[in-house]
């Protein structure tokens, strides 16, 4: 028996996204007077359509040394594309610090968002586990 609701499993992979999303955009920020990096982002519409399409989203593991799940699969779907296409500064970089900040501020408020609802779901189950309590 699964107490959980499916969509835990949906915010799940969502915070997961948001955090990859973070780490990209905080590599591209510390990279910016790096000469010749090219900025990178994350394709997560190819994640989401990925996960609109299974029936059940599968566990996966962030460290080669965590355990592994039955249904394990990789996060390998929400892929990291880099852009090779312009060229923002003399040296070849081409990260925009103010695009970088910007979608760091967007995803900050995403995560904080869905967090809210893992917790808001987490607390509903609480109340029934203790009788409304």
């Amino acid at each position: 028996m699964n107490i959980f609701p499916k969509s835990i499993d949906a915010m799940e992979q969502a915070l997961s996204a948001s955090t990859l999303k973070q780490r990209v955009h905080s590599a591209n920020i510390a990279n910016v007077d790096t000469p010749n990096y090219k900025s990178k982002k994350v394709d997560f519409q190819a994640a989401l359509d990925t996960a609109m399409n299974k029936q059940k989203l599968s566990s996966y593991k962030t460290d080669n040394r965590h355990l592994s799940f039955s249904n394990e699969s990789s996060i390998g779907t929400t892929r990291v594309l880099t852009n090779n296409s312009t060229q923002y500064s003399n040296n070849g970089n081409n990260v925009d610090m103010d695009v970088e900040m910007a979608e760091l501020a967007k995803n900050q408020l995403w995560y904080n968002a869905v967090t809210e609802r893992v917790n808001g779901k987490l607390n509903s189950l609480s109340s029934v586990i203790n009788g409304g309590r």
